[in-house]
């Protein structure tokens, strides 16, 4: 077979790309969390929490501050459950989770709820899983922009440990904004 190359004013054509006629706009990327913690809600203020496990030395609160603190763990292993009640209905656009793990490795599963009710029904937000190997992959950060209308609960259910269940669950940090 006899290939003859192209003419070329067709090699000039194809290599300036039709790319050229494609409208298109460079932009910024959006922030994926809020600027400062002056926007992320001050859950101490406008919510109680109900945890079925703390360890005294990692309570609740100290997930939930807007200080850097070492978080929360809970007091035996096992599936744990923490639900922020809003006394006012909120508006939530934005949630961030961080968990930490640096001496276990496991797999861990959380899920994210929501409901406009006092908890009838909850509205499932999201479901995770991550896998924890020190010293490598010991953080899990996860911002979620969301739009809830009217949350009166928030609840993150956490699965510390899919296969052993021997791990306890722990909570850096959750912010809402």
């Amino acid at each position: 077979m006899n290939h003859r190359p192209l003419p070329e004013s067709i090699l000039r054509r194809e290599t300036r790309m039709e790319v050229l006629k494609m409208r298109k706009r460079i932009v910024g990327h959006a922030p994926t969390t809020p600027a400062s913690t002056e926007e992320w809600l001050d859950l101490e203020k406008i919510a109680s929490v109900e945890v079925t496990s703390e360890d005294n030395a990692l309570p609740i609160e100290a997930a939930l501050s807007l200080k850097d603190t070492q978080g929360w763990r809970a007091a035996e292993p096992g599936v744990q459950t923490i639900r922020l009640i809003f006394d006012q209905p909120q508006s939530i656009k934005q949630i961030s989770l961080l968990f930490v793990e640096k001496e276990a490795q496991r797999t861990q599963e959380f899920t994210l709820r929501s409901s406009s009710d006092r908890g009838k029904p909850f509205q499932e937000i999201v479901r995770q899983q991550w896998n924890f190997s020190p010293p490598a992959a010991t953080r899990e950060t996860e911002n979620y922009a969301v739009d809830l209308s009217r949350v009166t609960m928030l609840e993150l259910t956490i699965d510390p440990d899919r296969e052993h269940r021997t791990a306890k669950a722990s909570l850096s940090s959750l912010r809402v904004a």
